[in-house]
């Protein structure tokens, strides 16, 4: 039987690349999803349409979560239109690499914008919702957390918070029954990460960092998520999960 069978999962950022893998594959494990966008709806809606045509129950919804009243908004669309919320997935975020000397205050605050302040308010909105029964929520770091990269220092500041958010949450929201993980995923092959530059000269060098020999694709993080969302991740919280075929 599906695993999430009878669940309802909400999924920010989930038009396109990571995101959308996951909406995927919780909707194939039997959770009906809110596909969350900001500015992509015809993508949006392409998710939701594929998921429908495969026997799935999903609807688009979009919100600019990097603002509070918006990340609230979602949440009440979502009760609105699936009567509960069991899962919630942090996805939606921003990257932008800048050496020390151009980044700019304008820069800083996009990325913790939707990065940081966008999954609190979220979450904070999604706690509330998910009541006595308590609930799974699973934000998408990355190894960068852990891993620094040169140019990356608002990006990885951004996510060394999800990673302490996600530690100080689980601890917090225990006694509620909420578990709390973040997923960290190495490099991965998306619309978002061929449009950066240097892109194939990054993942020929990281390749030969990984020992599984390969870069990541968008299900091999959303199968990770599927598992943590789930009743079979019961003991499971407050862990930071690099999803990254070895790199370290």
């Amino acid at each position: 039987m599906a695993k999430l069978k009878g669940k309802v999962a909400v999924v920010t950022g989930a038009s396109k690349g990571i995101g959308a893998a996951i909406a995927r594959e919780l909707a194939q494990e039997g959770a009906a999803v809110a596909v969350n966008y900001a500015n992509s709806p015809d993508q949006a809606e392409a998710v939701v349409a594929g998921i429908k045509a495969a026997g799935g129950n999903a609807k688009a919804m979009r919100a600019d979560v990097s603002h509070p009243a918006e990340a609230r908004k979602l949440i009440d669309a979502t009760l609105a239109e699936f009567g509960r919320i069991d899962i919630l997935v942090n996805n939606a975020g921003v990257y932008e690499f800048k050496p020390l000397p151009e980044i700019s205050e304008e820069h800083y605050n996009r990325i913790f914008d939707l990065n940081v302040k966008g999954l609190l308010f979220v979450t904070q909105a999604a706690v509330n919702a998910f009541g006595d029964k308590g609930g799974h929520i699973v934000n998408i770091s990355s190894v960068v957390s852990q891993r620094p990269v040169p140019n990356s220092a608002v990006y990885s500041a951004t996510k060394a918070a999800v990673d302490s958010v996600t530690k100080t949450l689980a601890a917090e929201l225990g006694p509620r029954k909420i578990l709390v993980n973040s997923v960290l995923p190495g490099p991965v092959e998306t619309e978002g990460t061929h449009a950066m530059p240097g892109f194939d000269a990054l993942t020929a060098q990281v390749v030969l960092q990984t020992p599984l020999g390969r870069i990541g694709q968008p299900d091999d993080i959303a199968t990770v998520v599927s598992f943590l969302a789930s009743d079979q991740a019961g003991w499971i919280t407050g862990q930071v999960i690099p999803v990254a075929g070895g790199l370290n």
